[in-house]
């Protein structure tokens, strides 16, 4: 089944009259939307972004003519300025050309409130331009199921001065170039490099400071920090990207498969762990995962929580709490499903001070959000966002984010690997970056979505630091009242979004 929103959308379609037989037409459209081959966008009078600085906003370009005889040459940025000659420069702003994979079969369909979208192509990696690999933002010959589209990444610079900026995008196709138009509105107020957000996302491949530094520009911590205990590297990818904490790596080997456990490793081990990273650090071990029916384990769980404790580590389990292990367990990781049953223990575990996180895999239940291709980009926002603020979450945690079996930029499938049925895009969030002529890794549309939620998240810890935290949660309450009730309208967090920012802009002035 396929369900496409109809969402009121910044969009414009801009003509480029040629002497060829056919108009080339560009469409803008907002981020929160995808261009699916056979499915018009949103069209709206002006493409306008607001932002604070720090933070980074997006849109997107698609081209609506017909595909034959177009080919797409390259496109541009401008510098953008405001009414004062004030300008944000030209690098603020990063294109990447949207590559479009296919799904089939669909993810299992629970016939609840979020379903899949179906099968189809879809579009998801971002390829940045003017790179040379197999896959190329331009020149493209745009097809049927792949046509030109754009995702235009704008970052407000954390020196920009408030007001309307103005700039363009300049398309070039073998029948002329086109100029779109946008405008970037700059709040009055900064946000913080640090997220408030607390994240782990998992690296398996090997990976090194520029894969690092990617999951930073998207607000989110990869597990292992820096990749490798460097006090040093940590330091200046904290001052440079927002590096705020790091997992300890000391895996106990317990996990939903295996109810059993290693020894905990000795208080000398971890000292030395800990006095390897950088001070300024939160250091957290991931200790076990999905264990919630190992009761066996929990004198276990407790010898490693009772040690990490004495050398000043978090001790991260993934499951509900549950009252032996209130004492040892500091962060404590669920599914959205998991709070049908856990809320008392949740707000038993809230008062002896532990951390609630979320997390997603799979199609898990048949109404909460879900990470994977054939959903909704809003899913992968409004969890990271305004649910986790609904939920006073402080956390985000992800298995994996480099999952590549085969060729992803060819298959995105995994039919029969976790369960009979298909979960494209699990454990998936960036692509390898080789094939686009990046050393390291090239980001999703999903990754980019969850940036999103990250910086939605960030508005609302601003306003309770203002002290209007009821007023925020009764507003994003109206779009993100629980993991049953949200809203499936970009358009609509959008809009609350707008209010939350105005609000703190007003507040900041005072």
């Amino acid at each position: 089944m396929r369900r496409f929103l109809p969402i009121a959308a910044l969009s414009l379609s801009y003509l480029c009259a040629q002497s060829a037989p056919q108009t080339v037409v560009w469409q803008a459209f907002p981020d929160y939307e995808r261009a699916i081959p056979g499915h018009s966008v949103s069209a709206q009078s002006a493409t306008r972004l607001y932002g604070a600085r720090g933070e980074y906003e997006a849109f997107q370009i698609t081209l609506t003519s017909p595909a034959a005889g177009i080919t797409f040459l390259d496109a541009a940025p401008s510098s953008l300025t405001d009414a004062h000659q004030h300008q944000i420069p030209a690098s603020s702003v990063t294109l990447y050309r949207e590559h479009y994979v296919h799904v089939d079969p669909a993810s299992p369909d629970r016939h609840g409130s979020n379903r899949s979208l179906g099968a189809g192509w879809y579009p998801d990696a971002l390829i940045p331009f003017h790179k040379s690999g197999t896959y190329r933002a331009a020149p493209f010959e745009p097809t049927q199921n792949e046509p030109a589209t754009l995702w235009v990444d704008v970052f407000v610079p954390r020196n920009a001065i408030a007001g309307d900026y103005h700039g363009s995008i300049t398309l070039s196709t073998n029948r002329g170039k086109t100029d779109l138009p946008f405008t970037l509105s700059v709040w009055d107020f900064t946000v913080p490099l640090k997220p408030s957000l607390q994240s782990s996302f998992a690296f398996w491949n090997p990976y090194g400071r520029s894969e690092v530094e990617e999951l930073l520009r998207h607000k989110l911590m990869p597990q292992h920090g820096a990749g490798k205990a460097d006090a040093a590297l940590e330091r200046s990818l904290q001052a440079s990207g927002g590096l705020r904490m790091s997992d300890t790596g000391f895996w106990s080997g317990a996990d939903n498969s295996h109810c059993s456990m290693k020894p905990p490793p000795s208080l000398r081990d971890l000292t030395a762990a800990v006095a390897a990273h950088d001070k300024d650090l939160t250091l957290f071990n991931y200790t076990a995962d999905e264990v919630g029916n190992c009761k066996n384990l929990y004198p276990q769980i407790e010898d490693w929580g009772r040690v990490l404790h004495q050398a000043h580590i978090k001790n991260l389990v993934v499951m509900g709490p549950v009252p032996q292990l209130m004492d040892s367990v500091d962060i404590w990781v669920l599914l959205p499903m998991q709070w049908e049953h856990d809320t008392s223990a949740i707000s038993q575990a809230r008062s002896h001070g532990a951390e609630i996180w979320s997390y997603n895999a799979l199609v898990q239940d048949s109404y909460s959000p879900k990470w994977l291709i054939d959903y909704d980009p809003i899913d992968y926002r409004i969890q990271a966002g305004f649910l986790s603020q609904t939920y006073g979450l402080s956390g985000l945690l992800y298995w994996r984010i480099d999952r590549w079996d085969g060729d992803p930029w060819k298959n995105v499938n995994n039919q029969g690997v976790f369960s009979p049925g298909n979960y494209p895009g699990d454990g998936m969030l960036v692509y390898p970056g080789a094939p686009a002529g990046v050393n390291g890794i090239v980001p999703s549309i999903r990754l980019k979505q969850l940036r999103e939620g990250v910086q939605d998240y960030e508005y609302v810890a601003m306003l309770r630091h203002l002290g209007r935290t009821d007023w925020a949660l009764e507003k994003i309450h109206a779009v993100a009242q629980d993991w049953t009730h949200w809203t499936q309208k970009g358009s609509a967090l959008e809009d609350v979004r707008r209010q939350l920012g105005a609000e703190i802009e007003r507040l900041s002035k005072k």
